[in-house]
């Protein structure tokens, strides 16, 4: 079992590779961390391994090294965590800053879902099931960040707060697993998760 540990500064110190993108900002000065927003990515789409994930999250992706890059040559994007298929963790912007993954966004009525989340990618796509291990990274990553940050209460998916523009993580995303996984858990507190 995976542990991890997040320090003062938002950066996890234990159980997951640190790689510090440049493309985050300062939250602003009101902002509560109230909500982790689930997203998948893969690159190329549908392929999974490689480095180009977190190429494109330190701009340093070579977009000549396959055609679908071409469209991503001048996307400045982030997520906090990524989560691999055999469940490794990822961090590339500390959970104290404001990482760029939600885009357009609102929740609850609220604007710019990127001031107040957190936002973790899980390799995968929106056509095929996630594996045991990201499940079982990403419930122990939710438990360590709701135990940290008292304010986080909410769960959704990138299509709920982007919705008719963004589909992930998807229909083979299944979040009756994930929320028995928290609830199997006695160090969860509550949290709110999408209609099913």
């Amino acid at each position: 079992m995976r542990v991890f540990e997040i320090a003062a500064d938002g950066w996890c110190k234990q159980g997951v590779y640190c790689l510090p993108s440049p493309n985050f900002d300062a939250r602003p000065a009101s902002a509560d961390i109230s909500l982790l927003v689930i997203h998948n990515i893969s690159l190329p789409p549908g392929q999974f391994g490689g480095p180009f994930i977190e190429d494109l999250f330190s701009n340093t992706l070579d977009c000549d090294a396959h055609p679908y890059f071409d469209q991503l040559r001048s996307l400045r994007v982030s997520a906090h965590f990524l989560i691999r298929r055999d469940g490794a963790v990822m961090q590339f912007v500390s959970c104290t800053n404001r990482a760029w993954h939600a885009g357009m966004s609102t929740f609850l009525g609220r604007q710019q879902c990127n001031d107040f989340s957190i936002g973790i990618e899980l390799e995968g796509t929106d056509f095929e099931p996630f594996t045991d291990l990201q499940y079982h990274s990403l419930t122990t990553l939710t438990l360590v960040l709701q135990s940290h940050y008292s304010s986080l209460r909410h769960v959704v998916g990138h299509e709920h707060v982007a919705p008719g523009r963004k589909t992930d993580p998807g229909p083979f995303f299944d979040w009756q697993h994930y929320r028995a996984l928290l609830i199997a858990d006695s160090k969860c507190g509550a949290l709110h998760f999408p209609e099913m």
